[in-house]
């Protein structure tokens, strides 16, 4: 937790000791299968490796240590109506707000990443050890805190050392970063993880709706299923590293799981045990003047008799002493990151890929020194920005690796989205601003190669008339299906000629008038597209469909239209009066 209240801790180191002991017993007691041999969390799939590289979500910053309470929190059944506060033990109760806040977050998450299953009671967990529920609930009605919840400066002084990274926009620090707000994240985290939960249009970390909906966002990234102890328990050590921290968030989340209830913003139970009670920051070092050695003068021969008289000059002087150097100033060890002067790019190739494709080509930077010499286990932060979908493998648009034996990081797989385009990505060394490397990548539309018709019958129609059968493609590249394809049909004057024809077949628009050409067209998954219904008007003779696909694959249909018959002649009526004279026999004589 990072939450800095002002006051003076009340609790030395023995506390924290204390309380650390505390939550390791409470894992074995309230939590059984999860304490290891020393008592504590162990799971196969836990993993120590930080996503953002500064100690997850909060940079590792300070939390509230207090304990659940051994008894359930089960509101007692003769509790009176209308007393919130009496149900119950106290530690069970959440402010309104902010329980609505964690509510809806889980909510949000079960539509949104279904796969994930996260428990309101697990936010709620966070949101109490890392700052008491916005500190007991105060917050305005919209949500937003009614104080700023700051940690301590990261400065590396006790504490990580991250730079500031948002120009104290979040936390008011421009020269170290301070986690910020009711879920405690760091400015660097909150600028890709941030959330608008309320619905203001706005992304405030200082608001318990935006800040629950990102710190569920946080804990859901990477394909977790927090219904998996291994999945939960990884995620929970990703929002600060650490086994207590663990141990004491599944303690809590399993405490408020029995029961809980709310009470009136503002009156709920702040914490008073934090992580780094009793814990000395060590000083920035600096240049101290420092006085020259000094020597005692030995001290005047004593004379017959001493002083005083007596025997006293029989004593023998203590000789002088040696000078005592200087005590030099504290110093800070030098780390792997204070090694790194700039990252170099690996030789990365062209990064191009269709919509919804992978992309083949993965980005490999490598952290030197001045000299070039290479520096391991440094963090390397991978971001994307730009225009397109496209994410990381598993959903993500920033993520950090950690530099191998060679210096070498490799950013994980790209993924092209749905939407064609430019977009960058940045690899930068975490903790350190050194000149870092810019990738531009770009997504393209999916493409066909081949078209070919379905069906082999021959399109014919009579003048005037409609075509019987309807025309359907299949697109493909290098011979497998090609979906989603855009295509476009048009009826073209000559082999030569590819400009609309201006008679002969048609299709017809959403108000029945004639059209000859169609865009916007896309085959489906399986590379099939059917065209709509052509007709004819009154011209005779041979046309022709083109239809041509994103990628430059071509295919040319014939269409016939036949003349219509003569009018059928009417065969005449014997019976039928005529008003002809009769012919004169004796004119042929």
């Amino acid at each position: 937790m990072a939450a800095h209240f002002g006051r003076r801790l009340r609790k030395g180191a023995a506390s924290t000791a204390v309380a650390a002991a505390a939550v390791a017993a409470l894992s074995a007691s309230q939590a059984p299968g999860v304490a290891g041999e020393d008592n504590r969390p162990t799971t196969a799939g836990a993993t120590d490796s930080v996503p953002d590289g500064t100690g997850g979500a909060t940079g590792n910053s300070p939390y509230y240590t207090d304990l659940p309470p051994l008894k359930s929190p089960e509101p007692s059944p003769s509790a009176p109506v209308g007393t919130p506060l009496s149900r119950g033990d106290a530690e069970a109760g959440i402010p309104a707000t902010v329980l609505d806040a964690y509510k809806k977050a889980a909510a949000e998450l079960r539509t949104s990443k279904p796969g994930c299953n996260i428990p309101w009671q697990l936010l709620a967990a966070i949101g109490n050890v890392e700052s008491g529920h916005a500190r007991g609930g105060q917050v305005a009605a919209d949500g937003t805190t009614l104080h700023r919840i700051l940690g301590p400066q990261l400065d590396g002084n006790g504490f990580a050392l991250i730079p500031d990274t948002d120009g104290g926009a979040y936390d008011g620090n421009s020269t170290y970063d301070q986690a910020v707000g009711p879920m405690q994240f760091i400015p660097s985290t909150w600028a890709w993880a941030g959330r608008d939960g309320n619905g203001d249009g706005k992304k405030d970390p200082n608001n318990i709706y935006d800040a629950a909906l990102a710190a569920g966002g946080y804990l859901c990234r990477n394909d977790w299923d927090l219904s998996r102890e291994a999945d939960l328990h990884s995620a929970i050590l990703s929002y600060n590293n650490s086994q207590d921290y663990l141990a004491l968030v599944l303690n809590w989340m399993e405490y408020y799981r029995k029961g809980t209830h709310t009470v009136p913003d503002g009156t709920g139970g702040v914490p008073e045990h934090r992580s780094d009670e009793g814990t000395q920051r060590v000083p920035s070092p600096s240049p101290r003047p420092t006085r020259p050695p000094t020597t005692k003068p030995a001290p005047k021969p004593h004379k017959p008799g001493g002083e005083h008289g007596g025997n006293g000059g029989n004593e023998t002087p203590e000789p002088p002493k040696p000078p005592v150097p200087p005590t030099p100033p504290p110093t800070t060890p030098e780390t792997p990151t204070d090694l790194v002067d700039h990252l170099t790019d690996t030789g990365t190739g062209k990064l191009t890929a269709m919509t919804g494709d992978a992309f083949t080509e993965r980005i490999g930077v490598r952290a030197e020194t001045k000299v070039g010499k290479s520096v391991a286990k440094i963090r390397i932060r991978f971001t994307l920005t730009g225009d397109t979908d496209a994410t990381f493998a598993g959903g993500e648009t920033v993520a950090t690796v950690a530099t191998d034996a060679k210096g070498v990081a490799l950013a994980p797989p790209l993924q092209a989205g749905e939407k064609a385009g430019d977009f960058k990505v940045t690899a930068a060394v975490v903790g350190r601003q050194v000149k870092g490397v810019e990738y531009t990548a770009t997504v393209t539309e999916r493409v066909a190669d081949a078209l070919a018709r379905t069906g082999i019958d021959p399109l014919i129609c009579v003048a005037g008339g409609e075509f019987a059968g309807q025309v359907q493609v299949k697109a493909t590249y290098r011979g497998a299906a090609a979906g989603k394809v855009a295509v476009t049909a048009t009826l073209v004057k000559s082999l030569i000629d590819a400009t609309a024809n201006d008679k002969g077949p048609y299709f017809k628009d959403a108000t029945g008038k004639p059209v000859r050409s169609l865009t916007g067209l896309r085959t489906d998954a399986k590379g099939l597209l059917t065209l709509p219904k052509l007709y004819a008007d009154d011209t005779a003779g041979t046309f022709l469909l083109r239809v041509t696909t994103a990628g430059g694959a071509t295919l040319t249909v014939p269409l016939t239209v036949e003349a219509a018959g003569p009018p059928a002649v009417p065969t005449p009526d014997p019976s039928a009066s005529s008003d002809s004279p009769a012919p004169d026999p004796s004119a042929s004589s």
